[in-house]
């Protein structure tokens, strides 16, 4: 509904309804190259002419980051409805669906286009009230990207405009609550003290990467490499910045060594850095990087004696 839409995500919605030609829902999306959009009214996401992907983006859910920037949070979780409660299986076959067209952008990296959507109920009702119906739709003349697929944490962020910015974890986890996405599986494990030292480095991992990311610097996962260091940072022109071993910490493993491979690396690289990650799976995971001669005042660093 619209009193659920951020004003000015409402504001632009209005402005691209108001000075464009009055078309159905359908009609929208069938002007965009979905030949059989009648025959799908009620798919989240279409395959156009020339493979291209568009995808309803819920308003409601749109959240305003830094800069202006906007993004929303997409569930990975297709059995659960984001406002709670299991989907249907026709539901879960659409949840599907759209997600694969999605990851299908991800990795071609390219971008996908969006119909802004403005609801009839509340947006928590969206999918379990039958007499839901778009209020508003409209074609968004900018582009929108898949930034951020953590499959661990069944998260995606969607972002639209210009690639090299995601939002920061604070403007995550107020997405969060926005947009009713649960808290994934292993920040909840965190609570309950089961969570595996897996989890809490692909946790960490995911957050330097977003951290660098959202700076504007390309991070490249080169940790199957056995380098001695886990990401390889660079500027927008290829000049290496920085070689980086990612650790993290969380509620009962608040400790960590370094590999034999990692220690050969620290004295090997000039630019090898050891970034901790305090809290990797919880809402307020912060980190601190390190060069070589400071790393044993990391907390949580366990020499190997």
């Amino acid at each position: 509904m619209d009193k659920e839409v951020d004003p000015s995500v409402l504001a632009v919605i209005d402005e691209m309804r108001l000075s464009g030609p009055r078309l159905t829902p359908v009609e929208i999306v069938a002007k965009m190259g979905v030949f059989d959009a009648r025959d799908k009214p009620f798919d989240q996401a279409w395959l156009a002419t020339g493979d291209n992907v568009i995808a309803t983006v819920w308003a409601e859910y749109v959240s305003v980051g830094e800069g202006g920037r906007w993004f929303c949070l997409e569930s990975l979780d297709v059995q659960r409805r984001a406002a709670g409660g299991d989907r249907t299986p026709h539901q879960v076959q659409r949840a599907k669906d759209r997600l694969a067209l999605l990851k299908r952008t991800f990795d071609a990296e390219q971008g996908f286009r969006a119909v802004l959507q403005t609801n009839r109920v509340p947006i928590a009702e969206l999918e379990s009230n039958k007499a839901a119906k778009v209020s508003t739709r409209v074609r968004d003349e900018s582009e929108w990207h898949v930034a951020v697929w953590e499959p661990l944490q069944k998260l995606a962020v969607l972002v639209r405009g210009p690639r090299g910015w995601v939002p920061g974890e604070t403007d995550i986890q107020a997405a969060r609550a926005r947009g009713g996405v649960p808290a994934n599986a292993p920040e909840a494990q965190a609570a309950s003290g089961q969570a595996s030292r897996e989890d809490v480095q692909a946790a960490a991992t995911a957050y330097v990467m977003r951290h660098f990311k959202g700076y504007g610097y390309n991070a490249e996962d080169v940790s199957s490499q056995g380098l001695g260091y886990g990401i390889e940072v660079s500027n927008a022109k290829g000049a290496t910045l920085l070689r980086v071993v990612v650790k993290g910490t969380a509620t009962g493993l608040p400790a960590f060594q370094l590999t034999d491979e990692e220690r050969a690396g620290s004295a090997r690289e000039p630019l090898w850095r050891l970034l901790v990650v305090s809290d990797a799976l919880g809402p307020t995971a912060q980190h601190k990087i390190y060069k070589a001669s400071e790393m044993v005042q990391a907390p949580g660093f366990d020499p190997i004696s």
